[in-house]
């Protein structure tokens, strides 16, 4: 079986909605964990206003304060060039962006329509190209949308294949409701691999409805073998009103290693940053 790469987005997308105010302390420990389980590309921080999203104002300090050994790439979202700057002042290893293939989910989500979202984005990919730093893509309601529905395969392929032409290395299909079944998240990949190979494409697949497992497994039949998950099964979305938590890391990698594939990551240890962080998170002041 092939090597499966799993992106920890816990510290980041996990933690960003939770209402209680992670510490700093706890952030950075929680990365430690990781790490000593074996997780080796994590999305740490978000350079985004603190107005908006709070729980990350600390990003910088956070990643001045995480351990850097060899092989461990840190990934931060960067919407801006000023979020890219403070990225690179940071040291991460790589940045997003986030797009949505609807259109009443991009207005309510950042207040542009598609279009114009992707426009944003083109300086930014344009500096870190300058920069030699990679960008990743994010596709928002790549099946479906809690203002419009379902979502056409084709529309979420269209946004996928404009990121990767604008410089995204690799594309993160996001099932941001949960709503998707193995048929229809084969359907939006079928789509999408018409135009790029599946080497360039994610899956980023919320549990609401319990089907991250098997889309996972789905997907890994059409070839993919990068998959997003978090911690304890952490995060969720304010725009997306029902969407709990992205699968859970131990889940997933459970899961993996049942169908015999290999992620590199030690399950004991990673149950183990799961339970620390879901008692951070139980004895945290509300913010």
């Amino acid at each position: 079986m092939a090597r499966i790469k799993i992106v920890e987005v816990g510290p980041r997308d996990g933690l960003q909605n939770e209402k209680v105010l992670i510490s700093t302390d706890t952030k950075v420990e929680l990365v430690e964990r990781l790490i000593a389980a074996g997780v080796t590309h994590i999305e740490a921080a978000s350079f985004v206003s603190p107005r908006w999203v709070p729980q990350m104002a600390d990003s910088a300090e956070v990643m001045r304060r995480v351990p850097r050994p060899a092989g461990v790439r840190y990934l931060a979202l960067t919407p801006n060039l000023q979020g890219l700057d403070a990225a690179l002042a940071a040291g991460v290893h790589e940045v997003a962006v986030f797009g949505s293939a609807s259109e009443a989910f991009s207005r309510r989500n950042i207040n542009c329509s598609i279009a114009e979202s992707l426009e944003r984005f083109r300086p930014v990919l344009a500096r870190a190209r300058d920069e030699g730093l990679k960008v990743r893509g994010y596709v928002s309601c790549a099946v479906a949308c809690p203002y419009e529905g379902a979502i056409a395969p084709e529309a979420a392929a269209e946004v996928a294949l404009r990121l990767h032409q604008m410089g995204c290395h690799e594309i993160a299909m996001s099932d941001t409701i949960g709503r998707g079944t193995p048929g229809t998240v084969c359907a939006m990949l079928a789509a999408c691999l018409k135009h790029l190979p599946a080497a360039h494409l994610a899956g980023h697949y919320h549990d609401t409805f319990g089907s991250a497992l098997a889309n996972i497994e789905a997907s890994i039949g059409m070839g993919l073998g990068t998959f997003d998950s978090s911690v304890a099964g952490l995060g969720g979305c304010p725009y997306a009103e029902g969407a709990t938590g992205n699968v859970a890391s131990e889940a997933v990698v459970a899961r993996l290693q049942e169908l015999g594939h290999d992620t590199g990551i030690d399950l004991t240890r990673l149950r183990e940053a799961g339970a620390f962080i879901r008692h951070a998170l139980l004895t945290a002041p509300r913010r």
